[in-house]
């Protein structure tokens, strides 16, 4: 995530802001200027080509701050979002901003990539919410479903702990969800040079998945897991490999650049033609460092994962498959 300051003042933004609290100016986010921007006393603002954005009708449903093309419109980010709680589920409501600020952070990074998220869509639901649904987070034909419970920091860390997982977040299962998304949209059959070196890194797509699952929760992963996976849960399927590879893929790519937009890295991140060789250069000593400074304030590492030779040759393919890196 790039810094943001002000145009007004010059003070420092957070991605979330909706007014500078250093002189009060009303801001939204702009998707195509990728900038928070200054609106009018009506939530306007106008564009270099002339166009008139207005403040999204979802700011005080979801604290969502983009602009919208019609005034009292939503956003295309907010236009992604199929499903959400009912007005008068005021659990579920209360759960989805959370939902929907990570949502919009997955976004800003696919954009940045050049990921297409044209055909994806979100279903927000809540297995804790009035509806009571049995809420099951996942990716099915471009519609990813996440449990909004999942913003209860207890609960989450709950789950975490009975799973034996090393780290659990909302923006975590957003990127690996749609890690399957985007597996299904560009590592396709007429493109069968990137097919083949797919299979070749991750393993036959092909396999049967609900044996798959059974296998993973009665025998658990193999002995040797670590040194051809990131984590546990990548040794269930090559669909699941692939997935939590691309999510460490966008973990790394994001961490590392917002170190270098606060100054804390000084080489330019987007520099490296290899992901594997960021990976080393960068990240490696910056997530070493980040678990240091977390063990100094008594709390977990940061980013609890080793990254062994054959990851790093998964993460470079994941790298590749975006227009721009």
């Amino acid at each position: 995530m790039r810094s943001f300051s002000c145009r007004a003042c010059g003070n420092p933004l957070f991605f979330e802001n909706s007014v500078c609290v250093a002189c009060g100016t009303a801001l939204g986010f702009s998707r195509g200027e990728r900038d928070i921007v200054p609106v009018d006393d009506q939530g306007s603002y106008v564009d270099a080509a002339g166009l008139v954005w207005h403040v999204c009708r979802n700011l005080n449903l979801s604290g969502c701050t983009w602009l919208a093309p019609i005034d009292g419109g939503q956003c295309e980010a907010c236009d992604l979002t199929r499903t959400r709680p009912a007005d008068d589920d005021l659990e579920g409501t209360s759960q989805f901003p959370a939902a929907e600020a990570a949502k919009r952070h997955l976004v800003v990074e696919l954009d940045h990539f050049g990921f297409d998220v044209s055909g994806l869509v979100f279903d927000m639901l809540s297995s804790s919410g009035a509806a009571g649904e049995d809420v099951v987070i996942g990716h099915a034909d471009g519609v990813i479903t996440i449990d909004l419970a999942e913003s209860d920091d207890a609960r989450r860390e709950r789950i975490r702990q009975e799973l034996g997982e090393p780290y659990r977040t909302l923006l975590g299962h957003l990127r690996h969800e749609v890690g399957h998304y985007l597996q299904a949209q560009l590592v396709t059959p007429d493109r069968p040079e990137v097919l083949a070196r797919c299979r070749e890194l991750f393993g036959d797509e092909q396999a049967d998945y609900q044996a798959a699952i059974d296998r993973h929760y009665s025998e658990g992963p193999p002995p040797d897991w670590a040194s051809s996976h990131i984590t546990t849960y990548a040794t269930m399927h090559p669909f699941e490999d692939f997935a939590e590879t691309f999510a460490h893929y966008l973990h790394i790519s994001d961490t590392c650049e917002t170190a270098a937009a606060h100054g804390l890295v000084t080489v330019d991140v987007q520099a490296f033609s290899l992901f594997h060789d960021l990976v080393r250069a960068v990240w490696v000593p910056l997530s070493v460092a980040l678990n240091q400074i977390n063990r100094s304030m008594g709390k977990d590492d940061l980013y609890p994962f080793v990254i062994p030779d054959p990851v790093l040759d998964k993460l470079d393919f994941v790298a590749g498959l975006a227009s721009r890196h």
